[in-house]
């Protein structure tokens, strides 16, 4: 781990961290990701950097607020998400898959981090998850069921439609998964299936659906929280 911090950076507020949000760089390597994420002017960073090989840098303590949520919410947080995330960038651009030393390298430190701040596996993200009117990374080559074999993300195993979905309980079973009710059902629809269904085309579907109702049934992800 290469300790490399940012100038952008400064205190939490509302609580602590709760959640983990992982993104692509989307940018030539990890080095240039650096740089940018350490500029004052570009006013953006996060607290972990993980290369194609591997190698990994921190640029904020995790104690510290990193600037790289923005808008957007998730479950019961409805803004100010850079206050309740830990972010980690993985140098991708979006349309390969992530090699093994980085998914190595990034399933150890989430571990870490999950242990350190009680971190449950229905709270770890996508930004695409949390922001779906303007972002979509990890994108569609990110391998989420091998992070939920490990504990370390959710995946709808379960999801077998069952022929006699409701397609109206969309928004329902949505906002128990964690999306926000401010986006539109097609912004919502669009992050479900890049999540879970990157291959999902077309309108609603009942595959859509399943895919809800297994994750809200046993993942729900405000469970032993009020509300937002």
């Amino acid at each position: 781990m290469i300790w490399h911090p940012s100038p952008n950076q400064n205190d939490r507020a509302g609580g602590p961290a709760d959640t983990l949000l992982l993104h692509f760089t989307n940018m030539e390597t990890a080095e240039a990701a650096v740089a940018r994420l350490c500029c004052p002017e570009a006013k953006v960073s996060c607290h972990y950097v993980i290369a194609e090989d591997g190698r990994s840098w921190q640029l904020v303590a995790e104690e510290r607020r990193a600037f790289h949520a923005g808008l957007g919410g998730w479950g019961r947080v409805a803004q100010d998400m850079n206050s309740r995330t830990i972010g980690i960038e993985l140098a991708n651009r979006g349309n390969h898959p992530f090699p093994e030393p980085q998914m190595r390298v990034l399933e150890a430190m989430m571990r870490g981090i999950m242990g350190r701040w009680s971190i449950p596996p229905e709270r770890v993200i996508g930004h695409s998850d949390m922001a779906p009117d303007r972002k979509d990374d990890p994108g569609p080559r990110f391998d989420w069921r091998r992070l939920a074999r490990q504990g370390l993300a959710v995946w709808p195993d379960g999801a077998t439609p069952r022929g006699d979905e409701d397609l109206g309980q969309f928004r329902e079973l949505a906002a128990q998964v964690g999306y926000r009710a401010e986006f539109s059902d097609a912004d919502v629809l669009a992050a479900v299936r890049l999540r879970f269904r990157p291959w999902g085309r077309g309108p609603l579907a009942a595959a859509d659906i399943s895919v809800l109702r297994d994750i809200a049934t046993r993942y729900p992800v405000d469970r032993g929280h009020a509300g937002a």
